[in-house]
């Protein structure tokens, strides 16, 4: 990241793991031993406010930047080498059909309303995650479990999760149905965090019957409870704070204090930057980049592991025929695009895979731009002048997106261009947009992006375009087998052979146009001597260092 982060090119190390006897992970620093602590501030200007603080009912980037704070997970990821690491979860082994993991639990460790983290702890979360109603997922569609294990208890025989066990020693087991390959960088995952069981069910976590910014949300979700280095202290509009977990069991870091302060517009959020309201800021933006880099303030690129894309929506009929959605995508110009919203080094999409993760195809067919054969095609197709709805999002920037309204006018011009009837449909992020989008609905075409969150193909292709869902309307159930295996087969080339295949055949169904693989960016003032970015967002605010 140029003070260049260690990241793809490490993540990409990233190998399958029969068995591991992991180090016991961090130790308390000595000044917490002490008893000194750690004593400083740190304010932190985010894109948006969070959608809820339930980890695993939302899937946005704000919420997850607190979350990760506040709760852990089994597994965590190394910033070298990307390769899954201990955290609640001191070793592992995997038996030899690949089905069954066993975990041996950090002993010592209590939430922070003091129940013990143990076996029963891990399996109530899995099996509350496995047990989330389709009604609750309707209502939150940030829901990774399915995502990731396929289904859910209303689909037990199409589940990858089968059970999970406590057993005797401060073990706990997972059973799966079948084998797994990123199961375990799938841990990693901030959705799978643990929580505390008391919380949980003191706070009624699965019924939504509160709200913030309109959004329904449990009590849980308005202060979560886990093992994390910080604890949720309060939501005050624009801000939520976090407070230093006194008990917490490994190195606590400099800061005692956390405050995360929405400024949903990138001027606002470099001017508290520049006037030293706050210490650090995500989403730095091309109008931005050059006036920081003036006023010598320090700029983190992160390497690319995201992919901002152009959606389509088979469900509306026009978008059903393939000449439509190619007529679509050879109307944009990806690199004109680049060039004026997204930061140097930007590069443009053919596919939904980064280039260095394995399975990424260097053939997979792009049409190009070419709008006036984009032109013959729509006059060739059954295209006669409907009305789509373009929805895209306001007041909010993303990693990989920097300026929505934006690309929105340059998208739409463009498509207006070659003969399409365009309906612009703003949504302000806060009011609902994610959820409007990737439900179903009247939206015919969106901007949105997704964000990889462990370094395995199927992270990419399997949550997008695994099954039906609401923001696509696809409907390939050749594809949708051939993730289905590629998810169980080994590391090596067959796998690669088969992700490479599955690439291929989502880029000549066009069921979304990729754009690009932005790079994103974090703007630090001048206090901060070190800042843990990462590809996949794994920042946790303990390994700040600031100047004494």
């Amino acid at each position: 990241m140029r003070r260049l982060v260690a990241g793809l090119g490490a993540l990409l190390l990233l190998a399958p793991v029969a068995a591991c006897t992991g180090a016991p992970g961090p130790v308390p620093s000595s000044s917490a031993a002490a008893g000194t602590g750690p004593t400083e501030t740190f304010t932190f200007g985010t894109a948006s406010r969070p959608l809820g603080l339930d980890p695993a009912l939302v899937s946005d980037v704000d919420s997850y930047r607190i979350t990760r704070q506040i709760l852990e997970g089994l597994v965590g990821v190394d910033q070298n080498s990307g390769k899954p690491t201990p955290l609640l979860a001191t070793e592992w082994k995997t038996s030899d059909d690949g089905r069954t993991y066993t975990f041996k639990l950090r002993d010592g460790v209590t939430f922070q309303d003091g129940t013990p983290f143990d076996g029963p702890a891990v399996c109530t979360n899995f099996n509350r995650w496995f047990n989330f109603s389709e009604a609750l997922r309707k209502q939150a569609p940030g829901t990774s479990f399915k995502g990731v294990f396929k289904a859910n208890a209303d689909q037990a025989s199409l589940s990858i999760y089968k059970g999970c066990t406590p057993l005797a020693g401060g073990n706990v087991e997972i059973d799966l149905t079948q084998p797994f390959t990123g199961f375990l960088q799938a841990l990693t995952l901030p959705a799978f965090a643990m929580s505390s069981p008391k919380a949980l069910a003191a706070q009624s976590a699965d019924v939504l019957n509160q709200t913030r910014d309109g959004q329904p949300v449990s009590a849980y979700a308005l202060k979560p409870v886990g093992t994390g280095p910080y604890v949720f202290t309060s939501w005050d509009n624009d801000t939520v704070t976090l407070s230093s977990n006194k008990n917490y069991w490994g190195d606590r870091g400099q800061i005692a204090t956390i405050n995360f302060v929405t400024y949903d517009h990138p001027q606002t959020r470099m001017q508290a930057l520049l006037d030293g309201k706050i210490d650090a800021y995500d989403s730095v933006t091309v109008g931005n980049f050059d006036q920081l880099v003036k006023r010598g303030k320090q700029i983190i690129q992160r390497d690319p592991f995201s992919v901002m894309y152009l959606g389509m929506n088979q469900d509306i009929p026009a978008l059903q025929d393939l000449k439509v959605r190619q007529a679509i995508e050879m109307a944009l110009d990806k690199d004109t695009l680049i060039r004026k919203f997204f930061i140097d080094n930007t590069s443009s999409a053919s596919q939904f895979v980064p280039p260095k993760l394995s399975g990424f195809n260097n053939n997979a067919p792009s049409l190009g731009h070419d709008p006036a054969k984009a032109k013959e095609l729509l006059a060739q197709s059954t295209y006669k002048g409907e009305e789509l709805k373009f929805y895209y999002p306001l007041n909010v920037t993303r990693p990989y997106l920097p300026t929505p309204e934006k690309v929105y006018a340059e998208i739409s011009r463009e498509l207006i261009a070659v003969g399409l009837n365009i309906k612009p449909v703003p949504v302000d992020w806060s009011d609902g947009y994610l959820q409007k989008v990737t439900s179903p609905g009247d939206h015919a075409l969106h901007l949105l992006g997704w964000n990889g969150s462990y370094a395995d193909p199927d992270n990419f292709v399997g949550p997008l375009f695994g099954e039906k869902n609401g923001e696509f309307g696809y409907q390939d159930p050749q594809v949708f087998s051939k993730i289905a295996r590629a998810r169980g087969l080994p590391d090596g080339k067959d796998r690669t052979e088969q992700y490479q295949t599955i690439n291929a055949q989502i880029a000549a169904s066009v069921p979304a146009v990729p754009i690009a693989f932005p790079i994103s960016a974090l703007a630090l003032s001048d206090r901060v001597v070190k800042y843990p970015a990462s590809p996949v967002l794994n920042e946790v605010f303990t390994k700040v260092v600031l100047k004494s």
